[in-house]
């Protein structure tokens, strides 16, 4: 059984200069991204601190630290979880920011897996495109752009020429043109100043966020999707509940036909484009797959350069 130890306070995360206090909330936190669930997380945090507490060390290295967790996840949950973890600890050497941008129509769940995964991630910057929809309707009036002033199944409504193709579509990309002005701004304030960022909304679109920047940073975009209809439909009902009314179900309901063909666009651009795209059964398994992505967009190149290196043969 474990217990809880009066002295845990003592235990003293060290490095060359500083001391951090043991903390089984961050180790909990770092285990979810190996796909463990929180409360298996948490116990195995308790099982590390068991260890520590019982082998006598009070003070220990990070690295030394990372050993420990590696080893009791090899020991309790087995090797795979074990070396999904020390893929996720190269992480941290990585020398140039994370942009995550996830899109989607609406409802797919993009705010839920965001806040999710920048969790499991340690990231603590989250932008949502409805936010900055929302400032720059403000800075940018009606009259000047009316599309930006429409829910985005609506814009299309606003536009006052002749419209060639899919008003529906015609409507959606001009706001997304608009407000993925205020997405670059975001992505090259991060990458100037060396944060970690998830940007979530409708308005991550293929094609429309190009930072001039990028070569400065890891950008790693991926596409949301619910393929079952009934499914989607459920997730505006949630949300009425959630809001209490403010986001009505009702609404959602009578242009939901206009919602799944501007996520049938969205899917189009992705395969253009070579986006990877994530079909959202249960949040659980989405965010693992989430996970996977960004484990091999960062980490893929490093891995197949190595892998590569090792199947030369040796000159003579």
């Amino acid at each position: 059984m474990i217990r809880d130890n009066e002295n845990r306070s003592q235990i003293v995360i060290s490095d060359d200069r500083h001391g951090l206090p043991f903390s089984k909330g961050l180790i909990a936190t770092s285990l979810t991204a190996t796909g463990l669930s929180p409360s298996r997380s948490h116990k195995i945090a308790r099982i590390i601190e068991q260890h520590l507490i019982e082998s006598g060390r009070f003070s220990i290295g990070v690295e030394e630290l990372r050993q420990v967790v590696y080893e009791q996840l090899l020991s309790h949950e087995g090797k795979g979880y074990a070396d999904t973890y020390k893929r996720w600890q190269t992480l941290l050497h990585i020398d140039r920011p994370m942009i995550i941008l996830i899109g989607g129509t609406t409802g797919v769940g993009k705010s839920t897996i965001a806040t999710t995964l920048a969790h499991r991630l340690g990231i603590t910057h989250i932008v949502a495109t409805d936010a900055l929809r929302e400032v720059m309707r403000i800075v940018l009036s009606e009259e000047l752009i009316p599309a930006l002033h429409e829910s985005t199944f609506l814009a299309y409504k606003a536009i006052n020429r002749p419209i060639e193709g899919d008003p529906l579509v015609a409507g959606f990309r001009e706001q997304t043109k608009v407000v993925a002005v205020g997405v670059r701004a975001v992505v090259d304030r991060a990458i100037k100043e060396g944060l970690n960022m998830v940007i979530e909304g409708v308005h991550v679109v293929p094609g429309f966020i190009r930072s001039q920047l990028s070569e400065k940073a890891i950008i790693i975009p991926l596409i949301i999707t619910v393929d079952n209809e009934e499914l989607h439909r459920s997730h505006f009902y949630v949300r009425d509940v959630q809001t209490e009314g403010s986001r009505p179900y009702e609404r959602y309901r009578d242009n939901f036909e206009s919602i799944r063909r501007i996520g049938d666009y969205i899917v189009d651009l992705a395969h253009e484009y070579d986006i990877p795209i994530l079909t959202s059964h249960s949040l659980d398994k989405t965010i693992i797959a989430a996970q996977e992505v960004v484990l091999n967009r960062v980490l893929g190149p490093v891995e197949e350069a190595v892998k590569g290196s090792l199947d030369e043969e040796p000159e003579d």
